[in-house]
């Protein structure tokens, strides 16, 4: 399983990550900020208070996170099936 263990926010609702896997890049979230419980990012300052949370979630409080998972699928460019190929054989068998 990849975690981050990395995060860092950047200007314009980006953030820079690193993953245990040696992976790194940035991820553009302007398209949520100002939508649904990202109107907590209306305040920069609480997008700044990014962290990764308990589980690898990237996290802003309690209430708010994204799965980390599909922030390097972003990165990477990968599938999920590439990022979970048990997936796929799962599906074969079901």
């Amino acid at each position: 399983m990849l975690k981050p263990i990395e995060v860092k926010a950047l200007k314009n609702f980006r953030l820079r990550l690193k993953f245990s896997d040696g992976v790194e890049g940035e991820v553009d979230l302007s398209e949520f900020a100002g939508k649904g419980v990202f109107t907590l990012w209306n305040e920069y300052g609480k997008f700044e208070q990014v962290h990764i949370g308990k589980s690898g979630e990237i996290a802003w409080n309690d209430e708010v996170d994204m799965d980390s998972d599909a922030m390097y699928m972003k990165i990477t460019g990968k599938s999920v099936e590439e990022l979970f190929p048990t997936l796929r054989e799962m599906a074969h068998h079901a």
